[in-house]
């Protein structure tokens, strides 16, 4: 919108509106301009076409009725709190009482006795009377100022704004107010090959249809089209980004594999590198002998060798002078790469550090001169890798593990740590859907390890209600028996912490009487305790001192336990398939056949069997994904209670709309084959909307290029 459009004036100039509801609006809803407004969607639609007689409604078996009723009197009924106002209306068939218990005095000044009225609102009945508490309620002038449309939009709200006649009737009279005076200073933002190609909806016609919708499919017809706009601007800012960076001569340059590589590969390997890490160290190769800066998304599951490639990525440039880092999001995942890394480069001359919140003041000193002279090769940490007290001598390769648990802004403060951009590899063992991560990371290019390391068996995954709990605490002895160890996951959500703790407890006595020691030795371990103590716990685990380790989810990611067999994850129907299947990856990481068991309640919902049902039939992890991402969308997938979702989409759905990213991803491309900069004067629409999207992904690359 350019400035001088009327759309872009402040929300209080709209009949209806002020500066006390403008305040309001924007403070709950974000809504500060008209056009703001115009795009505040409805999240689902009424049919207000129909208008019942009294004497056809029977009982409450209807959702929603609408009555045409004049008010014959009225009523006030009981006091203080119990107090309530009754309108009595008739439409000649019948009687209706319309109740209020709140916004009394606001409603009683608003009704005329003798007027006739439209109401609408939820049946039901009481003392054989119909009444309709808290109706809409509208006069036969105010309907006739009204779309005719037959299907009205519901649009969401909030406490604050319902309690100031805010309410989603409220917000769509206002809705009516603006089309009314402003509907008609709305400009085409596409250009006109781009809609006749694709068959959309003029954006006039898409914006009236999606708040006033003259038909189901005119409603269909809107969604597309806005859906469409708003994943191209994605897609074009997306690709647009890609196409900068690789088109800059900013990154350093290794030319060679060296020493200790070579000693790593043939003295250190652990076990022969599978076809799809071969093939990814030699892409990752590839980058970094560019001159362009690299930016690569390592996909694979858990327990698929990650981690190995990241550390034969990070010698190579050990080899060529300059110096890596690897950011884990917790303590413990920190520490295992450490005694991993350093276990494994012992003898070939690579110097390892680890920084964390637990480093103490005098090995933070040690760290920091190690860093600056150059002697410390390879820095492993946490979020302390971001502090500015940390500086590099010359940072050249950077590794971020479980990069969705990192926010946009903590992964650039790391690596702005080098006045030139260093090489990025960020890894996932969450398996990302393809349209989630052409729309996500689109502008970063993508490596998939799908091959597992030779010896692993698939883990076998049972689903058991309460009632058969005695049946897998036999498993679980025959197992411990054969020497193997058992994980027990509870569900840690933020909103019922002391239930979850409460759950764990009770769990923990339960399991102490089932496996009593000092025949069986049980570990606790969650959040809320002390580090000493969960690294105590951890170590007891896995040094195989304890047979049974009873945790929150904080072991999704970190612990590596090969002689752990049996995974139970309790109230399973409370975790999402992502977070399930990364729980499940914590066995399966020996020779012997590992279990994932599944428990839950019998009262189940319909997305709750189908996840677990999901998790039964398949180990595949982007097959997960995808059910993921249907049931739980983008959100919660992609990590964004940490760092937001990457950007403001306000209809489409990167679950349910994925062949419309797919078109927008193709008609970006397609565009920017003929006009990268979108400088031709018919693309500056496109121009503006992919400015739109700018700086708003998951990895915001236009910090550091």
């Amino acid at each position: 919108m350019s400035i001088n459009n009327p759309l872009d004036k402040d929300i209080k100039f709209l009949h209806g509106v002020g500066e006390r509801r403008a305040m309001l609006l924007s403070k709950e809803l974000g809504i500060n301009t008209l056009n703001d407004l115009l795009y505040y969607f409805p999240f689902r639609y009424i049919d207000r076409s129909r208008i019942y007689k009294i004497s056809e409604i029977k009982d409450d078996s209807l959702t929603y009725i609408q009555l045409r009723v004049r008010i014959i009197g009225f009523q006030h009924v009981g006091s203080g709190p119990k107090k309530r106002f009754i309108a009595i209306a008739s439409d000649g068939t019948g009687q209706v009482e319309l109740v209020w218990f709140k916004g009394i005095n606001w409603i009683e000044k608003r009704l005329e006795q003798g007027r006739e009225y439209i109401i609408f609102g939820r049946p039901s009945f009481f003392n054989g009377v119909l009444n309709v508490i808290h109706p809409e309620i509208e006069s036969t002038l105010e309907q006739n100022n009204r779309f005719h449309t037959g299907v009205q939009g519901v649009y969401s709200t909030t406490e604050k704004l319902n309690n100031s006649q805010l309410g989603t009737k409220a917000i769509y009279t206002l809705m009516c107010n603006l089309w009314g005076t402003y509907g008609e200073y709305i400009r085409e933002t596409l250009p006109e090959n781009v809609i006749c190609e694709n068959g959309l909806m003029g954006l006039k016609e898409a914006l009236f249809n999606i708040h006033f919708p003259v038909s189901d499919k005119a409603l269909e017809a809107a969604r597309f089209r806005l859906k469409f706009e708003e994943l191209l601007g994605v897609q074009l800012n997306i690709l647009q980004e890609r196409s900068g960076r690789i088109s800059k001569n900013n990154g350093f340059v290794f030319n060679k594999v060296g020493e200790k590589f070579n000693r790593f590969y043939n003295e250190k390997l652990p076990f022969p590198l599978t076809g799809a890490q071969k093939r990814v160290i030699k892409e990752i190769r590839q980058d970094t002998y560019t001159g362009h800066q690299m930016n690569r998304l390592l996909q694979g599951d858990v327990g698929s060798g990650k981690t190995l490639v990241a550390l034969m990525s990070m010698l190579i440039a050990c080899d060529n002078g300059f110096q890596a880092c690897l950011m884990a999001p917790t303590e413990i995942l920190a520490n295992q790469h450490f005694n991993n890394i350093s276990r494994m480069v012992d003898g070939i001359g690579v110097n390892v550090a680890l920084l964390t919140g637990s480093t103490t003041k005098k090995q933070r000193t040690v760290i920091a001169e190690g860093l600056i002279s150059g002697e410390i090769d390879i820095l492993i940490g946490t979020h302390a890798l971001i502090e500015d007290k940390v500086q590099f001598n010359n940072l050249g390769f950077v590794v971020i593990d479980e990069q969705h648990r990192f926010g946009v802004e903590q992964r650039a403060r790391l690596w702005k740590k080098n006045d030139q951009p260093p090489h990025i590899l960020v890894m996932t063992a969450t398996p990302i859907p393809r349209t989630l991560a052409m729309t996500l990371y689109g502008d970063l290019d993508v490596s998939v390890i799908d091959e597992l390391p030779p010896g692993r068996k698939p883990v076998r995954t049972l689903h058991y209600r309460d009632a058969h709990r005695l049946r897998v605490f036999g498993f679980m002895r025959d197992e411990i028996k054969k020497g193997r160890q058992v994980y027990i996951v509870y569900p840690l959500i933020k909103e019922s912490e002391k239930m979850d703790y409460k759950a764990l407890e009770d769990g923990c006595e339960g399991i102490t009487r089932a496996f009593p020691p000092p025949e069986y030795v049980t570990v606790v371990v969650h959040g809320q305790m002390k580090a000493t103590d969960k690294d105590y716990g951890m170590r007891m685990f896995k040094n195989g001192n304890a047979n049974i380790m009873i945790a929150t989810s904080v072991i999704e990611v970190g612990v590596d336990v090969p002689n752990a067999s049996i995974m139970i994850i309790e109230s399973a129907e409370r975790f999402g398939l992502s977070q399930l299947h990364q729980l499940r990856g914590r066995v399966g990481r020996g020779a012997e056949q590992s279990y994932c068991i599944l428990m839950s309640g019998d009262k189940l919902s319909s997305d709750s069997r189908k996840r677990l049902g999901a998790m039964v039939a398949t180990n595949d992890g982007f097959e997960l994904a995808e059910l993921d991402l249907k049931l739980r969308g983008a959100g919660d997938l992609s990590g964004t209670q940490q760092s937001g979702l990457a950007f403001d989409l306000k209809i489409a759905n990167l679950g349910r709309d994925s062949q419309i990213v797919t078109l927008a991803r193709d008609q970006a491309e397609k565009i920017l084959a003929v006009d990268p900069d979108l400088s031709k004067p018919e693309n500056i629409s496109l121009k503006m909307l992919s400015q739109k999207y700018a700086s708003k992904k998951g990895i915001d690359f236009s910090m550091i290029s």
